[in-house]
């Protein structure tokens, strides 16, 4: 009898899921869209962050060239355009605790491009390298019982009769908008508990072209301030692929960023450094100002359901979504997809007894850390709606600030920081005895009062900014 898993969403969860199914011993492993994919690095409808800047840490990165080895992922995204930027001297970023200072050391990196450019690069790797058949249908439910999930119910984008494609395993990995509750309640499993913390984000982005000269001016972000006990407000400018920046303002409940251009400039000028609105101010605008407010951070804690069917595994943002200005959430389904052929190794077989639950849980575990990163900063947002600060949060966001300002100015500090932003620690990194040390000295060197641009970026900026300032 043929083998088959079925994995929805072709997303990069959807895609390093079946790329570790297609060495499990199945005869087919099968993923499910229901939008038309593009045939190159292009939006498609089924992204609401799309448009919008995403980051690919150091640690998503390696995990996702582990789940598809010998594809050269990382080869593949900088051949195409993609950016490797060092957290350490290849950024600008503005805390509220001040400026991070730049240093010669090695320091992590991260890729950034388009969020089109990094979900094509992936899938046609891992359709380069595995068995695995993509196909445009919508599921739209599970088939089986509450003891086992035997398939999904498939449609045709736009309607028509639905029929069934039965699986040994499926993997939920539809994102944002994952059905997987209602899917389960009909199959008679409820009381999954959820929680949602929402800051009221809106995320506003345009894409520019690069302007000459500026070509190797660093990232720059000014964050947002979740402790000022005032509507949070950010920009970024990323370099991605096509000689091009793309530029993201982000606002919570009450300082939402505006649609129309002008605005738009506004906003990155009226932030606590102007340095983004400035950049802008003389560079091409080459595309309309989108607007997204699927920002909130939602947990389904599915690893604590009373019961679970054999055979239905759930990774991705269907088990967490996160505020997407952490930029966290690709790593996250890359740990995820790699804690499911954890599971399969030891299991030894995708129909193993017990495998779905303990993948589940596995992957939620790899949630834990960027979902208390994202929900321990939110909660502090005027206006937030699921949750406000605990005790236990207070307590954490004093040692956080205070290592983000020691940070300004001490390496070891600004070290231990890197190590858990690019995800390639966990957070019990800022607990080690030298990230508490340096946290409890404090910055050596005094606060830096401007960007720590060198003189040529320095005239880059200047040559750029059309507002006078």
């Amino acid at each position: 009898m043929s083998r088959r898993a079925v994995v929805v969403g072709a997303g990069p969860a959807g895609m390093l899921a079946a790329a570790v199914l297609s060495g499990a011993g199945l005869d087919e492993v099968v993923v499910l869209d229901r939008d038309e994919l593009p045939e190159g690095p292009e939006h498609r409808r089924g992204l609401p962050q799309g448009r919008h800047a995403h980051l690919l840490m150091g640690g998503g990165l390696t995990a996702m060239e582990e789940l598809v080895p010998g594809a050269g992922l990382r080869a593949r995204l900088l051949a195409a355009g993609a950016h490797e930027v060092s957290l350490s001297s290849g950024t600008l970023a503005r805390t509220p605790e001040g400026w991070l200072r730049r240093w010669r050391r090695t320091g992590p990196v991260m890729l950034t491009c388009t969020r089109a450019l990094l979900d094509w690069t992936v899938r046609e790797a891992v359709r380069a390298h595995c068995r695995v058949e993509v196909r445009r249908a919508a599921a739209v439910g599970l088939t089986g019982s509450t003891a086992r999930v035997r398939g999904v119910r498939i449609a045709a984008p736009g309607g028509g009769p639905e029929t069934g494609l039965d699986a040994d395993l499926v993997v939920d990995a539809s994102g944002r908008g994952t059905r997987v509750l209602a899917w389960l309640d009909g199959l008679g499993l409820s009381g999954v508990r959820v929680r949602t913390v929402d800051a009221g984000l809106v995320n506003a982005s345009r894409l520019y072209r690069v302007p000459p000269g500026a070509e190797r001016f660093p990232l720059t972000v000014v964050h947002a301030d979740p402790y000022a006990g005032r509507p949070a407000r950010s920009a970024m400018v990323m370099p991605v692929e096509g000689d091009r920046w793309l530029v993201s303002c982000g606002g919570s409940r009450g300082g939402e960023p505006p649609a129309d251009p002008e605005g738009f400039l506004r906003y990155a000028l009226a932030l606590p450094d102007p340095i983004v609105g400035r950049l802008i101010s003389g560079a091409q605008p080459l595309t309309d100002v989108h607007l997204s407010r699927s920002t909130s951070n939602v947990r389904r804690y599915l690893e604590d359901a009373p019961r679970w069917p054999e055979g239905l595994v759930v990774l991705g943002d269907a088990l967490a979504t996160f505020n997407p200005a952490y930029g966290q959430g690709m790593s996250v389904a890359a740990f995820g997809a790699r804690a499911l052929g954890r599971e399969l190794a030891r299991a030894g077989d995708a129909a193993a007894p017990g495998l779905a639950r303990r993948a589940v849980r596995s992957a939620a575990r790899s949630v834990d850390a960027a979902w208390l990163t994202a929900v321990s900063q939110d909660v502090h947002y005027p206006g937030v709606r699921g949750g406000r600060p605990s005790a236990a949060d207070r307590v954490v966001t004093a040692y956080t600030r205070r290592m983000t300002r020691a940070a300004t100015g001490s390496y070891a500090a600004a070290s231990a920081l890197w190590d858990v932003t690019s995800m390639r620690t966990s957070p019990a990194r800022l607990f080690r005895p030298d990230a508490i040390l340096a946290a409890l000295a404090g910055p050596p060197l005094p606060l830096l009062a401007q960007a720590p641009l060198t003189p040529a970026e320095r005239r880059t900026l200047r040559d750029l900014d059309r507002t006078g300032r």
